[in-house]
């Protein structure tokens, strides 16, 4: 009987698994950029989920893009295996949340399949949603490229006071709008606000570390 063998782990054989949440306006596809090309570990692909808003970076950056109009989770997966096969070093998924709640999103799958069993009831409906999403996640972890993916926030006003004393309402970003604990999946998570700062709040390197920058 024969067993599968161990090997020296390597550092440098990991890839990074970086997600970045934060709301609309926060600066998240330029820091992916940014973070893509300090990376400096090869060709850059881009899936483009936000009507070629990425684009308008092209004369700064050097990437490829695919832009996707209907976000089933099984278009995601084939556009991260054709990075997989162009060789490209980083791939950057913009955004990650159209995947759950965009136009052929997990959602609207799971609303299509409750309307064929003529239920309001979804639960049943997630049956063979369920293992589509974890699929999709199955691809982004086993992408031999390094891979950000950002997550649009969703917005809530707060009061707030000013160093007077004065009430202020200020917009925050909250929970990312992807399956709830999907940011469990990413050895790092950022933060970013509407002021474009990023707060490092996960990073298996360092898991009592919190950077602001």
């Amino acid at each position: 009987m024969s067993f599968p063998a161990f090997h020296k782990a390597l550092k440098t054989d990991a890839r990074l698994r970086l997600a970045l949440m934060g709301p609309s306006g926060a600066g998240k596809t330029l820091t992916s950029l940014h973070l893509a090309q300090d990376l400096d570990a090869g060709p850059i692909a881009l899936i483009d989920t936000e009507r070629g808003s990425a684009s308008k970076y092209a004369d700064q950056f050097d990437f490829d893009v695919l832009e996707l109009d209907s976000f089933h989770p099984e278009h995601y997966i084939d556009a991260i295996y054709a990075a997989d096969e162009g060789d490209y070093g980083v791939l950057i998924i913009d955004s990650l949340s159209h995947a759950w709640a965009g136009k052929g999103g997990a959602l609207e799958l799971v609303d299509e399949a409750a309307r064929k069993m003529k239920s309001s009831n979804t639960f049943a409906a997630w049956r063979d949603v369920t293992p589509l999403h974890h699929r999709l996640l199955d691809a982004i972890l086993g992408t031999d490229c390094h891979l950000i993916a950002t997550l649009r926030s969703k917005m809530e006003n707060i009061q707030d006071k000013d160093e007077k004393g004065r009430t202020l309402i200020r917009k925050v970003g909250l929970q990312a709008v992807q399956r709830e604990g999907v940011e469990y999946e990413f050895d790092v998570v950022g933060e970013m606000d509407l002021d474009h700062v990023l707060t490092i709040t996960k990073s298996i390197l360092d898991p009592n570390n919190r950077t602001t920058c």
